[in-house]
């Protein structure tokens, strides 16, 4: 749901990946089995930065359980870049975007 809503808005270089993590629950228990890695999704955007709210408002909305949330719906980090490097030619910078 958060792809498609970033998809729709006009974000679509977006790299997706299923990982396994924990949060400050340590997993979870169900009977006598722990489970302390939970499969998750992660998603790497870049964005400039006066779209940043935007993306952040779109995933937060499309993330979060009910109407208040709970444990393991996710966290947004966001980072400078620096620079960008494109392999097939060398390029550097805007123009890589």
């Amino acid at each position: 749901m958060v792809l498609a809503e970033l998809l729709d808005v006009g974000f679509s270089q977006i790299t997706k990946m299923d990982v396994f993590g924990r949060g400050k629950q340590k997993g979870i228990r169900v009977g006598s089995v722990e489970y302390d890695e939970l499969p998750k999704e992660m998603l790497m955007i870049r964005v400039n930065n006066e779209d940043k709210d935007e993306v952040i408002k779109i995933i937060m909305q499309n993330s979060r359980t009910g109407s208040k949330g709970t444990f393991g719906d996710g966290k947004i980090f966001v980072l400078p870049i620096k620079d960008s490097y494109r392999i097939r030619d060398g390029k550097s910078g805007e123009d890589v975007l």
